[in-house]
């Protein structure tokens, strides 16, 4: 195959393209540049409402908590008892209910640290609350969103933390995701990324980290510059699923990524990570065995720490585009340890 010129990929998980143009990364940048981000953030920041003893903005207290720290976000996106705002039956005029819960997750109650300057063990610790939450949330809810953003924008705070969403409908990722890869098994016979991670293995073009449960490729398909999935090795429908081991050996692939992030431009790598799995609530009880549990990691550095890749233009109102192939990427990554 040809990769020195322009050319479309397909990328399964969202049926959809991207346009990938490596004879772009020649051009001289002359778009927006990023101040370096601050590299002296205190240990402890009293002004910092994520910090242990800190006050939040509704008044209330934080604990001088010592390990994870979850709270019921102050300022909720969704809520369990929101009212239903009735239906119009005009197909261009629609509305449904939206109600769940938003929750926030501390990791260390050190904001100068990040994960991958953490010890296997307290990383298992978070991997065990967020597959806690998966079986307290979808007991109700259908969905369960486990997402995190690190320096992905200077809104971020610095404290290491996550969001957890729980809604009652499947937003509109999942639904992709859910319909490519029931298609997928029905006309396969097999997961699509099972069979996927199988594939790479076998090719080792593109895989960036891999030990024996888990694989770390940057994806054929991929459209941010340095994205990457997380992928089990066996068939695992959702996190709580997971056994001791691949807990264990989750929390070593998770250091081992993140800092070779860290590594490629000698910074604390910004980016958005999140866990997709089966559906849960009502869907607990069906046939989901079309779904492979994953991550996505998205960082958003596009040639350094201060030149950010941003969809607009032709990205928002045509095609999604990248420059830097995949496997120049995977290339890139590998030199780091």
């Amino acid at each position: 195959m040809d990769k020195k010129h322009q050319h479309l990929r397909y990328n399964p998980l969202r049926d959809s393209w991207v346009l990938v143009s490596a004879h772009r990364m020649k051009r001289p940048w002359k778009g927006q540049v990023e101040k370096q981000p601050e590299d002296n953030i205190p240990r402890h920041d009293p002004n910092n409402p994520l910090c242990p003893g800190s006050v939040r903005a509704n008044g209330e207290v934080n604990p001088e908590y010592d390990s994870t720290f979850m709270f019921d976000n102050d300022f909720p996106a969704l809520q369990p008892d929101a009212p239903d705002p009735g239906s119009d039956h005009h197909p261009l005029f629609q509305s449904k209910a939206a109600r769940g819960v938003c929750k926030v997750m501390c990791f260390h109650p050190w904001s100068d640290i990040t994960l991958p300057l953490m010890q296997p063990a307290e990383i298992r610790k978070v991997i065990d609350k967020w597959a806690d939450l998966i079986v307290e949330l979808g007991a109700e809810y259908t969905w369960v969103q486990v997402n995190f953003l690190h320096r992905f924008t200077s809104l971020c705070y610095s404290h290491f933390s996550l969001q957890v969403w729980a809604s009652n409908f499947l937003p509109n990722e999942a639904a992709l995701a859910e319909r490519c890869q029931r298609d997928f098994l029905q006309k396969h016979g097999e997961p699509l990324l099972l069979q996927y991670a199988r594939m790479e293995t076998q090719a080792q073009e593109r895989v960036v980290v891999e030990n024996e449960h888990w694989l770390v490729v940057v994806p054929y398909w991929a459209t941010w510059p340095f994205q990457t999935p997380l992928l089990p090795r066996r068939h695992v429908l959702r996190l709580p699923d997971l056994t001791a081991q691949e807990r264990d050996s989750l929390a070593s692939i998770m250091k081992r990524l993140l800092t070779k992030y860290d590594n490629l431009f000698e910074v604390s790598f910004p980016y958005s990570m999140g866990w997709h799995g089966a559906p849960t609530g009502s869907h607990l009880k069906e046939d989901m065995s079309h779904w492979q549990l994953h991550a996505h990691y998205y960082p958003p550095l596009l040639r350094s720490t201060t030149i950010r890749k941003f969809m607009v233009g032709y990205e928002m109102l045509a095609n999604e585009q990248r420059d830097l192939t995949p496997e120049q990427v995977c290339f890139l990554l590998n030199v780091q340890k």
